[in-house]
């Protein structure tokens, strides 16, 4: 919607007012701070600004250190198929496109970044997770609503859930200058996939890190398809050969770290180049396509924090530019050759102020401006101007937290409009000060929204200029328990619990336009509420200095149904109040990392219950229920100053035959050998 209290000159006014705060702030900090130089030097493995009292209200979900190493996962979307809440679209193979979604509000609500910045996609929204290895990922961690740290830039607001994937940071043992990792996976789908991770100490204060990877893979696996009426009869029942799911991918990263006084500094390049065949849906008997797909994507990106007494300020910025071309040459279909680039410019500026011990406030603007070309026929070529500001506070009374924030988003592309989110979230810890074990008990509010996408918006014969930008309002009640056992044994566990409502409104779908299967239009049309249970337990045994054993559960129940049009309610293909495509009612998964000396056995276990292909709830669109269990084993070395470590893993070990998306059928059991070399 225009809205006419909105022009350019505010957006400029704005930003420019919170860079002028943030200096004067900063300028009267430094003023009214002792300076002192010092010749001493302190090894610090890991910087960490924020003092304990800034912890999140809403904990996160999250996989860090030997326990996100130690899970069979090729990349940061098989890692993340462990948390509850989420679940995951992968269309199979090693190259295949693996998105994510949190709590069913779609992958377009679900925000992505990577050490601080959001990784962008303006033309569709996806980010493609399959793309991030494990070998350079110290942490990934999983918010519902937002970070309720509340000294971030504005575009940490801006989403249902967040993502927030850590890269590896260098720590050099005493009297080092260097570390050295080279790792070499191969196995299943003529998989050949080498890294090397080179970490240099520059001075007492700056490292540097690059790492490089490269995968290829035939993405040939056998698979059994078979259809079963809902009488019992057997529709088809064969054996194939998965083909055209090659990839070819190299992965080029760089970062320059440094610490200053009462702060750091960091930038980051990332190069990733692949070409990759679409095996594409099984139907109509074909049991091969030709389709082919070629990405090119960079980001440069760099932060900058600083503390000046109770004062925190921290800037960022990036620049990413992306190529993708895409081929399909089956003329029998509808032949399309079409080549994207779209770019990226955003600058951030966050400020952080502690009034008091017991109360904060933060001011965040940032700006940021994309663009997007094609070889389309009459494509409009977008763009688009986008501020966020956004202002938040905290406050605690005793056992109780509260933060609220409030988002200010103005947009300037076809059409110009400005709107304002709230969020609140609120804690309470009763054990507090009593207990060596720890209660809390929280609660949250959020509504957000997310922009149509420059395809839904401008592609060629599809889009539509007057989408309106769909919304989500989220309700959290939460507790988590954790507690420390002094036992030989029990030494921690940690449970948590969830109950939410999601309301998604004004949801952008694609409807057929006209007669023809490849004419088709976006809309805004719908309405989904989303009931659900998170669960999370861990738990960590210490039997003797060399044995340790850690487990963690999670489980998620979902009600999510469609009431878009009441008046859709036949009951062989009515959609309305349907559990909507690809939900399941239960999902869950059970991790297992034994460690005794140098060995290591690690057991995962992933449940998807059933679910349907569409909103219509009928026999005909029914999904059953699909499982797997992964296992590895690995045994580490030591050599003089090397660490070696190697690694058998079987995925899929009962060999089950499944489909997360139907008609894409995924690998059944499968291997993967692992050496690394560390010194």
């Amino acid at each position: 919607m225009y809205n006419q209290s909105f022009h350019p000159s505010w957006v400029l006014y704005a930003f420019m007012s919170v860079c002028l705060w943030s200096l004067q702030v900063g300028i009267s900090g430094v003023c009214a701070q002792e300076v002192g130089m010092t010749d001493s030097v302190y090894a610090i493995p890991e910087v960490s600004v924020l003092s304990d009292r800034a912890k999140d209200i809403v904990p996160a979900q999250s996989l860090t250190g030997e326990r996100l190493q130690s899970l069979n996962s090729f990349s940061v979307a098989d890692a993340i198929r462990y948390f509850s809440g989420v679940q995951i679209k992968d269309y199979g193979g090693v190259g295949g496109l693996k998105t994510v979604d949190i709590r069913s509000m779609g992958t377009h609500h679900m925000g992505v970044f990577y050490d601080g910045i959001q990784l962008g996609n303006a033309q569709n929204g996806q980010i493609d997770l399959g793309r991030f290895s494990l070998d350079n990922i110290e942490e990934i961690s999983l918010y519902n609503g937002q970070k309720s740290g509340i000294f971030q830039p504005a575009r940490d607001y801006g989403s249902s859930g967040t993502v927030y994937l850590r890269s590896r940071r260098p720590k050099f043992d005493e009297g080092k200058d260097f570390n050295l990792k080279a790792t070499f996976r191969t196995g299943s789908f003529g998989l050949v996939n080498p890294s090397l991770l080179w970490e240099q100490r520059l001075s007492d204060d700056v490292s540097l890190s690059v790492n490089a990877e490269y995968t290829a893979a035939d993405g040939k696996y056998r698979f059994r398809y078979r259809k079963v009426f809902a009488d019992g009869s057997v529709a088809w029942d064969t054996t194939a050969t998965r083909q055209n799911g090659d990839v070819h991918a190299l992965r080029l990263e760089g970062g320059l770290s440094g610490r200053i006084y009462d702060g750091y500094w960091n930038a980051r390049l990332y190069f990733y180049d692949s070409e990759k065949g679409i095996p594409g849906a099984i139907v109509n008997n074909v049991w091969k396509r030709s389709q082919r797909q070629w990405d090119r994507n960079f980001f440069s990106q760099g932060t900058f924090r600083k503390s000046f007494g109770g004062y925190d300020f921290m800037v960022n910025a990036k620049f990413a530019h992306d190529y993708m071309h895409y081929l399909n040459p089956d003329t029998t279909q509808f032949y399309i050759d079409n080549r994207f680039w779209q770019n990226e410019v955003y600058v951030s500026l966050a400020n952080h102020y502690a009034i008091t011990q017991d109360w904060d406030v933060a001011l965040s603007a940032d700006w940021q401006y994309n663009w997007l070309d094609a070889s389309l026929v009459d494509f409009v070529n977008p763009h688009r101007t986008t501020l966020l500001v956004a202002t938040a506070s905290t406050y605690t009374i005793g056992r109780f937290r509260a933060m609220a924030s409030m988002l200010g988003t103005y947009v300037d592309d076809s059409r110009r409009m400005s709107r304002y989110t709230p969020a609140f979230f609120l804690s309470y810890k009763p054990l507090a000060g009593r207990h060596t074990d720890e209660l809390s008990i929280r609660a949250f509010y959020k509504k957000i929204f997310r922009l149509p996408t420059f395809n839904d918006l401008y592609y060629t014969d599809v889009g539509n200029i007057n989408l309106r930008p769909e919304y989500t309002i989220q309700y959290d009640l939460g507790m988590q328990y954790t507690r420390p056992f002094s036992s030989r044994w029990l030494s921690r566990i940690d449970a948590k619990v969830d109950v939410y409502y999601n309301n998604v409104t004004d949801k952008i779908i694609a409807v057929p336009k006209g007669n023809g299967q490849y004419r088709w239009m976006m809309m805004n049309l719908g309405e989904v509420r989303i009931y659900g249970v998170d669960l999370n337990v861990n738990a960590q045994w210490q039997f003797s200095p060399s044995l340790a054993l850690g487990i963690g559960a999670a489980y998620t129940y979902q009600k999510a149904q469609d009431y878009s049009d009441p008046s859709d309610n036949h009951p062989k293909v009515g959609t309305y109040r349907g559990q909507i495509a690809y939900i399941p009612w239960h999902n869950g998964s059970l991790t297992a990392n034994l460690i005794y000396g140098y060995w290591g056995l690690n057991y995962s276990f992933s449940y998807v219950g059933e679910r349907y292909h569409t909103s219509a709830n009928t026999p005909e669109n029914y999904e059953k229920p699909w499982y797997t269990h992964d296992m590895g084993i690995t045994r580490s070395f030591t050599v003089g100053n090397m660490r070696l470590k190697g690694a058998l893993e079987i995925n899929n070990l009962l060999d089950r035959q499944y489909e997360v998306v139907l008609n894409y059928p995924m690998p059944g059991r499968n291997y993967k050998v692992k050496l690394t070399l560390e010194m």
